[in-house]
């Protein structure tokens, strides 16, 4: 059973790796989505703690707050980076998310990467470069999967 964690700042590509793994049949959880953030910005507790006490494997996405009081029931947390160039023009050129249209959320992002992204890299198993390409990024989450269900 793998419980893999990817994390990151927005616009580094966690969303979309988290399609294609969908797309390859794992079961996955973007936690931008369906009231799995709190409106403080944190996860939801009670909610996350019974999704990891379930009993399959699955592949979870998000940055919050409090994540780090879930890292040890992940097998693995993957940082997905990218220079804070990349991110702001991913950001700005989405339809799906409106976080990082505007300059106040570009300004926030930029000093993510200098405050949390630091924090991000030190509780990481893996760092993977966001800009590589998406089959690539999915290969090596899915390396992380299969290798703690040996």
């Amino acid at each position: 059973m793998s419980r893999i964690l990817i994390t990151g700042m927005s616009g580094a590509g966690k969303t979309t790796v988290l399609h294609e793994l969908s797309r390859r049949g794992y079961r996955t959880i973007d936690t931008d989505y369906d009231a799995w953030v709190l409106p403080d910005g944190t996860w939801d507790e009670p909610r996350m703690s019974a999704l990891l006490a379930s009993d399959s494997s699955l592949v979870v996405s998000g940055t919050v707050e409090n994540q780090g009081r879930f890292y040890d029931r992940f097998s693995g947390v993957v940082l997905l980076s990218a220079p804070v160039e990349v991110l702001i023009e991913r950001v700005s050129a989405r339809t799906t998310n409106t976080y990082g249209s505007s300059e106040a959320d570009q300004h926030a992002i930029r000093q993510h990467v200098l405050d949390v992204e630091p924090l991000l890299r030190k509780s990481a198993t893996l760092e993977l470069d966001g800009r590589r390409p998406v089959p690539q990024l999915a290969d090596e989450v899915e390396r992380l999967i299969t290798s703690d269900q040996i």
